[in-house]
């Protein structure tokens, strides 16, 4: 297991994180997800601890709170030391049935950040990451609300998820113009099977020293090799259960065809090639995992001994490369010369 920076942070975090979507399942959505209760999310854990892990996220929708309460209870009965695990969690997804129960104000912050702490049963949180963008509450008034759990010790660092450049780099402007703690990181969707944040996303993490955390690396299951094109539009199928996230379908089952190839000449998953694609990326720093049995965690960590060669990253690049689209394929045209000038010149020491 390896472990990386958190954006500009000093904070060290495994390569894999433990992701508790399906803890605490009864009814809905939720159950459809996962219904682990105390006893195996435990085992779960313990297990991703064993492995390295020492990373975990949640968030105050998540069975409606249940899955932290259960994240909470296991690094109790574990008695795991708190300073051995970076616990991530979440607000801004609806917690209650008042107006105020959802978005990034300053009032629903506030009470989020108590009400996640009391059901991790935790002083602190690491990382405190805003679950989507809010149109109606001002930056400025929830960059301020953030600071303030940062300042007071609630917080250690900052982060979001499922937001735009833009959003995160007007924030950072203002973070920097008032002198407030700053987004460290962004938690999103990334596979083979989208591509999408590579247009605008990646150059501002990378710009402004962002770390990137991935949610549904396996698109859903889609990449876990389970899936084929002959099933899809079959009664019961994935694309009939559960079709999220979206994808370009047709795409999707050529990059599949691929890692199928490449799985076969390691002796691994299609999982595992999925998850290990992701962990070559220069600007991942942490892939989420979640997973119901042992089994699929195990499958899951192996990933990370995964050392895909230069013609496989190539043939996967190149299967799964998004359609050109402005205004990408001009700066594609436009920055050619630069590049080459920029590789071949000398840099200071």
């Amino acid at each position: 297991m390896r472990y990386n920076k958190l954006g500009r942070t000093g904070l060290f975090v495994s390569e894999l994180c433990l992701g508790t979507m399906t803890f605490g399942g009864t009814d809905g959505i939720w159950k459809n997800i996962g219904d682990l209760q105390q006893g195996d999310a435990e085992r779960l854990v313990g297990r991703a601890l064993d492995a390295g892990i020492n990373f975990i996220d949640t968030a105050d929708v998540y069975s409606g709170g249940v899955s932290e309460e259960i994240t909470g209870q296991a690094l109790k009965n574990l008695k795991i030391p708190r300073d051995d695990v970076v616990v991530a969690t979440k607000v801004f997804s609806e917690t209650g049935k008042g107006p105020n129960a959802r978005g990034s104000s300053r009032f629903h912050i506030i009470d989020g950040v108590k009400a996640s702490l009391k059901r991790l049963q935790l002083d602190h949180v690491d990382l405190y990451q805003l679950h989507g963008f809010d149109p109606a509450t001002p930056i400025e008034e929830t960059l301020g609300a953030l600071d303030t759990l940062v300042k007071h010790g609630h917080v250690r660092y900052i982060g979001v998820s499922n937001w735009a450049a833009w959003q995160i780099v007007k924030a950072l402007g203002i973070s920097e113009r008032h002198g407030l703690a700053r987004f460290e990181s962004l938690q999103a969707y990334y596979t083979l099977a989208g591509r999408d944040l590579e247009r605008e996303l990646v150059p501002a993490l990378q710009s402004e020293g962002l770390g990137l955390m991935v949610w549904s690396p396996l698109a859903g299951g889609l990449l876990s090799g389970k899936y084929s094109r002959e099933q899809e539009g079959e009664a019961g199928s994935r694309r009939t259960l559960f079709d999220f996230p979206p994808v370009n379908k047709d795409r999707a089952y050529d990059c599949i065809d691929v890692m199928r190839e490449i799985a076969e000449t390691h002796k691994v998953s299609v999982a595992q090639i999925a998850l290990a694609w992701l962990l070559h990326q220069p600007v991942v720093t942490s892939v989420i995992v979640g997973a119901k049995k042992i089994a699929q965690l195990d499958d899951n960590i192996a990933a990370c001994d995964v050392s895909l060669s230069a013609e496989e990253l190539e043939k996967l690049g190149k299967v799964s490369a998004l359609p050109p689209e402005y205004p990408g394929w001009m700066f594609e045209r436009q920055g050619e010369y630069r590049r080459k000038q920029l590789a071949g010149a000398r840099h200071p020491v």
